[in-house]
């Protein structure tokens, strides 16, 4: 910054009036001509600043109520004066009962255990057989022709797989692509061929006979969830209990045994 315009500040802070020649003296040298640069205006004080905000809003403000339009008058407020009555007050409306939010569907909740009899046949039961259960299975393959070397690990499915997990939208529709997506991965990885399954349970009221969903179609029931047949027997527990339940199966024995040698002549 110019020192002169400093100088000019200086002193009009301290009140002196800077004096600047107007006027040529007489016998006086020629004052060189120059620009001065003009000392920037003084910025207004905040204290200033702020009461010109609030006198601006005042004046809004009035100048806003003068536009507004008298409320109406309420003719029965008027004539409850007159009469020297207190005016009714106006009927609260009347509340409309809420409806109860509607609870979320709850998941089916079993265990599948699975196991393949020659990479063909899918054996599966509700809940994990034990010991005893695992050897009548063995039992009743060799009765019917399998080989039981042919079997294969035993696959299990806990539904739903995530315990506290968001609620499902159709439980149904996915438990079933839950067994279907656990039945397809045990057979890519073990290299199955499944074309039926034998299911051993004898509720069709549980979660897991509502998930397969058995179904008569043509003269056999098929697996609306698998889209396989499905062939049904006893619980393997409710076999190793009951011995009349095992002559019953006899003839239904037989004829999976034909049954399987028709598919294992056809290749």
């Amino acid at each position: 910054m110019n020192p002169e315009v400093v100088r000019r500040q200086y002193l009009d802070a301290m009140g002196i009036t800077a004096f600047a020649s107007r006027y040529r003296l007489p016998n006086a040298l020629v004052t060189q001509a120059c620009e001065w640069d003009e000392a920037p205006p003084r910025p207004e004080s905040p204290g200033k600043r702020l009461h010109a905000l609030l006198d601006d809003a005042q004046q809004a403000e009035a100048s806003r109520r003068a536009a507004a339009p008298a409320p109406a008058a309420n003719p029965a407020s008027l004539k409850a004066l007159l009469n020297e009555e207190r005016p009714a007050q106006p009927k609260a409306p009347a509340e409309t009962p809420s409806k109860a939010p509607a609870s979320p569907p709850t998941p089916l909740r079993f265990t599948l255990s699975c196991v393949c009899l020659g990479g063909r046949w899918l054996s599966l039961h509700e809940g994990e057989p034990g010991d005893a259960a695992r050897r009548l299975l063995s039992n009743i393959c060799r009765a019917v022709g399998i080989d039981a070397a042919s079997l294969s690990a035993w696959h299990t499915l806990s539904w739903p797989p995530l315990v506290g997990g968001p609620a499902p939208e159709a439980p149904l529709e996915e438990a079933r692509e839950g067994v279907n997506a656990f039945i397809d991965g045990a057979a890519s990885r073990n290299g199955w061929k499944p074309s039926r399954a034998l299911w051993w349970s004898g509720d069709d009221a549980s979660p897991l006979a509502r998930v397969l969903a058995p179904e008569e179609a043509r003269g056999r029931t098929v697996s609306q969830a698998l889209s396989l047949p499905l062939w049904q027997g006893p619980a393997l527990d409710t076999l190793l209990a009951d011995g009349a339940a095992k002559r019953d199966l006899w003839p239904s024995l037989a004829a999976l045994s034909a049954r399987w040698r028709e598919e294992q002549g056809g290749g």
